[in-house]
């Protein structure tokens, strides 16, 4: 029987979301089931190629090898993007695309910078030899690689290995091409990435021929000349197609280094590297030993460039410089004539000095190098020295601003301390031990001297004083008034700047010393007096400047003309001294005895001296009361022979009126006499070649005249002979 108690009630129906989770599970369960069993099955057919011992270790090597591989490349694909947007422009390397001729102060032509360059040339009219030389040297294999030599590279890296230096090159001559169409002469991995990919993208553009014929155009090969035809007409006078075996092989040595082998520089190394050209020609195969013997004897001789390598050259280098910022924006022209500031005269003394002290006493003080510049107050540069000897190095160490000037920089200090009007040359101060932190600066002599005024203490160059009055004026104001006057560089404002602990150059001492010779005004130096294109239309003009802004007060620039005047009277800078002159300055030695300098000026010139090593070996104790101030002495007291000497406000001198000068030019102790010849001014010598082209036009017009009247008496003549007949 039914039980009494019990109710049926209705089930309800499974929710719809049990059933999807359902689904879920087994539809996960078996995908992972079916990747264990595709996974199984993938290792029991790999198990069947598995490799052990020696075998594994090949397979690990090339697996590693083709990770690094593909890395490298993704690498170097990255760093040659650069390459890729040089080539997307379509653009090339710009050659020094202006041509200069360069005028002294008087008009006289002294020199030219720019290009010299010829692409007219068919490679297939270049003398066979020509090519044969430049692919020997150069580049074997050029017509059976792929812009890569890398027979080359691994040949050139094992014989430097055995040199133990870099004695041969890898670089094919499409690789060279490449530097010089699109990339700069920078050593760096970087750039030989670069060089690599651009390489690959010339000879996939280019011919082989192409590739060489630009290569031919676009090399450089010294002494401003780009290209073969250009060097050839320049070194040899002739065509580049009428050029002998000897001469060939002789530019074909200058790709390599055409500032060291140029033959006009030094003319034993270029025939020297001809004749190592001419060995190379011989292993390539292209000649026998027989036909180059006679090349060998009767090497090749360039035609003399006298004038070139007695020009200015240092200034020159710096002059072309400035001209191609100043013509920048000129689109009408390349060529250009360009007037200096530079003195001829002037310039020739100013190395003689530089030269004749090394000479005399370069080796007792171990010193190898000198520089100088002249200017005028205004700023003129009148002869700049940059070296001993531009043959040997075109270094221009007037310029370079990377030397300290040492005690030649407290002017500065001494200036400031002045322009805040609480000191004066008469302001005493005290000379004794100072300490700025763990910095403890003495004097040379290891001593001091108490209470002094300022004028003894820059007189005798004391180290303390400055120091103490860059305390009192701080050292911020005495950086800002240096870059005021000249100095252009930036250096650090640090507790030893007093002493000249920054680097400078030697022309930004020189306008620095002009604030003090001109009544204190900005004496920027400058060499170009006027630009004009070749059909006489001006570009720059130096008179369009602005006037000068004032640096130092009145007050200050008597006060320093007369506490510079003393050291050259009574103090370090003695030897400087040049009777009948306002001779003011200051010297200045570095530690170590690196750098030893003299900046000095009077009414007419400033000149800033230095001397030391290229390498900053040590001198032999040399300071700037020596050689420095022997040399400015020497070239002084030239310079102010037959001028007016002008006065120096604040400097006191006694004026020698009408020297009198032997009449053999030999002075009482037995010594040549040199005098400064009288000169004239710019305008005066431009009047005289004026009225010299008026005589010379006169003179054609009389000697055209005087053929006339004979043409027509000898026709008179032969009419009445005939009439006789």
């Amino acid at each position: 029987m039914q039980d009494p108690f019990y109710t049926k009630t209705k089930r309800k129906k499974a929710s719809q979301f049990i059933r999807f989770d359902a689904w879920l599970d087994s539809s996960l369960y078996d995908f992972f089931q079916s990747l264990g069993r595709g996974y199984q099955t993938f290792s029991d057919i790999m198990a069947k190629f598995r490799v052990t011992g020696f075998r594994r270790l090949i397979v690990e090597l090339v697996s590693d090898g083709l990770s690094f591989f593909a890395m490298g490349l993704v690498l170097m694909t990255a760093l040659a993007l650069p390459s890729f947007y040089a080539t997307a422009s379509g653009e090339f390397n710009q050659a020094e695309d202006y041509s200069v001729i360069f005028l002294d102060r008087f008009g006289n032509e002294i020199g030219r910078r720019g290009i010299r360059t010829d692409d007219s040339v068919p490679l297939e009219t270049l003398p066979t030899y020509m090519v044969q030389a430049a692919l020997a040297t150069e580049d074997r294999r050029f017509y059976d690689h792929f812009g890569i030599d890398l027979m080359g590279i691994t040949r050139a890296m094992i014989t430097n290995v055995r040199a133990n230096s870099v004695v041969e090159g890898g670089s094919s001559i499409t690789q060279q091409l490449a530097k010089n169409l699109f990339l700069s002469s920078e050593r760096t991995f970087e750039r030989k990435i670069k060089e690599a990919f651009l390489a690959l993208w010339l000879e996939t553009h280019y011919t082989k021929d192409q590739i060489l014929k630009l290569y031919f155009d676009r090399a450089y090969m010294g002494g401003g000349n780009f290209g073969v035809a250009a060097a050839s007409e320049y070194y040899f006078g002739k065509k580049v197609q009428d050029i002998s075996l000897a001469e060939a092989a002789m530019l074909a040595g200058l790709f390599k280094a055409p500032t060291k082998y140029a033959p006009h520089v030094d003319l034993a190394a270029a025939r020297g590297r001809a004749n190592e050209v001419l060995t190379n020609m011989v292993q390539a195969g292209f000649l026998t030993e027989g036909q180059v013997t006679a090349a060998r004897r009767a090497p090749a001789t360039p035609i003399e460039r006298t004038n070139e390598i007695n020009s200015p050259n240092y200034f020159l280098d710096w002059a072309f410089e400035d001209v191609k910022r100043l013509v920048a924006n000129e689109r009408d022209s390349v060529s250009f004539v360009v007037r200096t500031t530079i003195d001829p005269v002037l310039q020739s003394h100013a190395e003689d000095s530089v030269t004749s002290i090394l000479r005399e006493e370069g080796q007792a003080y171990r010193v190898t190098e000198g520089s100088m510049v002249v200017l005028e107050p205004n700023g003129a540069v009148r002869a700049m020295v940059g070296g001993t000897d531009y043959g040997k190095s075109q270094f221009n160490r007037a310029t370079n601003p990377e030397r300290q000037p040492g005690s030649s920089f407290k002017p500065f200090v001494y200036a400031t301390a002045l322009e805040t009007g609480r000191f004066s040359p008469d302001t005493v101060i005290s000379d004794a031990p100072i300490c700025i932190g763990d910095w403890c600066p003495r004097n040379y002599g290891r001593s001091y001297a108490g209470r002094v005024t300022l004028k003894n203490a820059l007189m005798r160059s004391i180290n303390t004083v400055p120091v103490r009055l860059s305390q009192s004026t701080g050292r911020a104001p005495i950086a800002e008034l240096a870059h005021k006057m000249g100095i252009e560089n930036d250096f650090p404002v640090t507790r030893s700047l007093p002493l000249g602990v920054i680097s400078t150059s030697v022309i930004d001492m020189a306008s620095s010393y002009a604030v003090f010779a001109n009544g204190g005004y900005r004496a920027k130096a400058y060499g170009i007096s006027r630009i004009t294109t070749l059909r006489g239309k001006t570009v720059y003009d130096a008179r369009n400047k602005p006037p000068p802004e004032r640096i130092l007060s009145e007050r200050t620039v008597m006060g320093m003309n007369d506490m510079l005047r003393s050291v050259v009277t009574s103090g370090t800078g003695r030897r400087a001294e040049v009777p009948g002159t306002p001779a003011s300055g200051k010297t200045g030695t570095t530690q170590s005895y690196r750098d030893a300098w003299f900046c000095g000026y009077t009414g007419n010139y400033v000149a800033a001296v230095w001397y030391g090593n290229d390498n900053y070996s040590r001198t032999n104790n040399l300071t700037g009361g020596r050689l420095p101030a022997q040399t400015w002495q020497k070239f002084m007291a030239y310079a102010h022979s037959n001028i007016d000497i002008k006065d120096l406000p604040g400097a006191q001198f006694t004026r020698i009126e009408d020297p009198v000068i032997p009449a053999d030019g030999v002075g009482e102790d037995g010594e040549q006499v040199l005098q400064r010849p009288p000169s004239l001014t710019p305008d005066a010598g431009e009047k005289l070649r004026q009225l010299n082209q008026l005589f010379d036009q006169l003179h054609n017009s009389i000697e055209a005249d005087n053929d006339a009247n004979s043409q027509r008496h000898a026709a008179l003549s032969s009419a009445s002979g005939a009439s006789g007949q």
